[in-house]
C-alpha cells in the first residue's frame, strides 16, 4: 500500500477506534446499570413495603417528645433516613439527626406535598413519600431516604475500569501505530540511509533491503538499480583502464621487435660495401615487411579503439545474400595458392541481410588471415556462407556438427574451417581478448593480436555472434552468425 493512503487510514484508525471502544464500553456499562438499577429499585421498594406498616402508625404524627420515636431509630441503619411530617407540613422527627419539631413554613409544606407515592431516584439516593390516613383523614406524611452506597461504589469501580480500559486501548493503539510506523517508515529509511552511506564510502555492506510496493520500496528499488548500474560502470571503467594499460604494454612489446629488426637491417644497409646486391634487396624487403606489420598493428589499434569507445552506431544496408556473399567470400584463392593451401568455397544463401559491408569484409579478412597463418602447406581451408534453411556442408568436422546445428538456429552463418593444430581450451576461452596470441603465433609475425577482438565487436554491433571450435586430429572452425531479414 502507498504511504499516503496508509497514513490516512492510520489517522482515521487512531481517531475513530478510541471512540468506537469508548462507545462499546459505554453501552456495556449502560446495559449493566440498567440491570443493576432495576434490581436496586426492587430492593428499595421492598424496604419501603416493610417499613410502611410501621410508619402508618397514627401516633407518630403528633407533636411529642423524640423519645417516643426510639422504635424508628432502631429499625434504620446508616444508609437510611426517615422523616415524619404532620399534615400541615410541620416536620415532627428525623432519624438521621434525631431531632424533633422544626419551625413551620409555607414553603416547607409545599415541598412536603411534592412527589407523593413516587419512588424518586437521584444520583445518590432513593426518596419515597407517602401520606398517612386515619379514618380517611390525612394526618401526616412520612419520607424515606435511602442512600445508594452499593451503586455509588459500583460507579466508582466502573469509572476506574473504564478509565483503565481507555488508557490501555490508547496505549495499544498508539503502540501499534508506532510499531507500524517504525516498520513501514523508520526502519526502511534507516536501512536505506546506512546502505547509501556505506555505498558513498565505497564499503560493501549488501544488506538485503525490504521489497515493498509503496514509495519507499520504489525508492529502495531505484537505489539498488542505481547502485548496480554505477558498480557495473565502475567495473567497466576499471576493465577499460586495465585494457588500456595492457594495450600500451602489449603494443610497446609488439612494436619493439619490428623496430629492433628495422634498426638492425638499416644499420646493415648503411654498411652497403659489406653486402651484395641480393642481400641488400632481401634486407629492403624485410624492412618493408616489418613496416607493413607495424602499419597493420596501428590500423588494427585504431579500429579497435573506435569500436570500443565510440557511441555512434555503424550504418547498415540491406543486401541480397547471394550477391553479397559471392563478393565477400571471393578473393582468397590467390593467397591460398601461394601458400600451397587447398581452398574450398561454398555459398548457399538466399535471404536478405542487414550488414555494414566494410566491417563484414574486415571480419572475414581477419578470420581468413588467421586460418591461412595456422594452416600448413598441402592442408585444406574451407570457406562457406549458409542460410538457416539449408543444410550444413558435408566437410564440417564431425566433432562440431551437433553443436553447430544448435548454435546456428534462426540465422545465416559464415564458416571458416582449417586443418591445423588444435587450440587448447584455455586459449579458446581467451582468444577474443585484445592482444591475446597463441604461443605458436609469436614467431610467425604479421599479427597484432587484435583481429579476433575486432571481429567479435563487429559481430556484436551487427546483433550477431562469433564462436571458435577446435579438436585434436581435425583442426579449427570459426563461425559467425547473422540474423536474417
Amino acid at each position: 500500500m502507498k504511504i499516503k493512503p496508509w497514513l490516512m487510514i492510520s489517522y482515521l484508525v487512531v481517531m475513530i477506534l478510541p471512540i468506537i471502544v469508548l462507545y462499546f464500553f459505554y453501552i456495556s456499562l449502560l446495559h449493566f446499570d440498567e440491570k443493576r438499577d432495576f434490581k436496586e429499585y426492587m430492593e428499595a421498594m421492598d424496604k419501603v413495603t416493610k417499613l410502611d406498616s410501621i410508619l402508618s402508625n397514627p401516633s407518630y404524627y403528633q407533636v411529642q417528645d423524640v423519645e417516643n420515636y426510639r422504635e424508628l431509630q432502631d429499625i434504620v441503619d446508616s444508609s437510611m433516613n426517615i422523616k415524619l411530617y404532620r399534615d400541615d407540613g410541620l416536620k415532627l422527627y428525623s432519624t438521621i439527626d434525631n431531632t424533633g419539631v422544626e419551625i413551620y413554613s409555607v414553603h416547607r409544606r409545599n415541598f412536603t406535598y411534592q412527589d407523593l407515592n413516587v419512588l424518586k431516584k437521584d444520583y445518590r439516593t432513593y426518596t419515597y413519600k407517602k401520606p398517612v390516613f386515619n379514618e380517611n383523614n390525612l394526618i401526616g406524611i412520612y419520607e424515606i431516604t435511602m442512600t445508594r452506597d452499593i451503586w455509588l461504589e459500583g460507579v466508582q469501580n466502573r469509572t476506574l475500569i473504564l478509565g483503565g480500559c481507555l488508557v490501555i486501548t490508547f496505549m495499544v493503539i498508539y503502540g501499534c501505530v508506532i510499531i507500524l510506523l517504525n516498520r513501514k517508515l523508520n526502519r526502511p529509511l534507516h536501512l536505506l540511509k546506512e546502505e547509501m552511506n556505506a555505498f558513498a564510502k565505497g564499503k560493501s555492506r549488501r544488506i538485503k533491503l525490504p521489497q515493498t510496493k509503496d514509495e519507499i520500496g520504489e525508492l529502495m528499488a531505484h537505489f539498488s538499480k542505481m547502485r548496480e548500474e554505477i558498480e557495473a560502470k565502475n567495473k567497466e571503467i576499471k576493465k577499460q583502464q586495465q585494457e588500456k594499460e595492457y594495450i600500451i604494454a602489449a603494443l610497446s612489446h609488439d612494436l619493439k621487435t619490428p623496430l629492433t629488426a628495422i634498426r638492425a637491417y638499416f644499420e646493415a644497409i648503411s654498411r652497403s660495401q659489406e653486402l651484395s646486391d641480393q642481400e641488400m634487396e632481401v634486407y629492403r624487403a624485410i624492412i618493408f615487411e616489418k613496416l607493413d606489420y607495424m602499419k597493420e598493428m596501428v590500423d588494427d589499434l585504431n579500429v579497435f579503439t573506435k569500436l570500443k569507445s565510440t557511441a555512434k552506431k555503424i550504418e547498415f544496408v540491406d543486401v541480397d545474400g547471394e550477391e553479397f556473399f559471392d563478393m565477400l567470400l571471393g578473393g582468397y584463392e590467390g593467397t591460398c595458392r601461394e601458400r600451397g593451401i587447398n581452398l574450398t568455397v561454398e555459398q548457399n544463401v538466399s535471404a536478405h541481410i542487414s550488414v555494414n559491408v566494410k566491417q563484414m569484409i574486415r571480419v572475414v579478412d581477419n578470420l581468413m588471415s588467421n586460418a591461412i597463418r595456422y594452416t600448413d602447406k598441402g592442408k585444406n581451408i574451407w570457406l562457406a556462407a549458409i542460410s538457416q534453411s539449408n543444410p550444413l556442408p558435408t566437410w564440417i568436422f564431425a566433432p562440431f556438427i551437433w553443436e553447430l546445428e544448435s548454435w546456428r538456429k534462426n540465422g545465416t552463418i559464415i564458416l571458416i574451417q582449417n586443418e591445423g593444430k588444435e587450440i587448447s581450451k584455455k586459449d579458446l576461452d581467451n582468444v577474443f581478448e585484445p592482444f591475446v596470441q597463441l604461443e605458436e603465433a609469436r614467431g610467425q609475425g604479421g599479427t597484432s593480436g587484435l583481429g579476433l577482438s575486432i571481429a567479435k565487436m563487429i559481430m556484436e554491433q551487427h546483433g550477431g555472434k562469433i564462436k571458435l571450435w577446435s579438436h585434436p586430429n581435425y583442426g579449427t572452425l570459426a563461425a559467425c552468425w547473422l540474423k536474417e531479414g
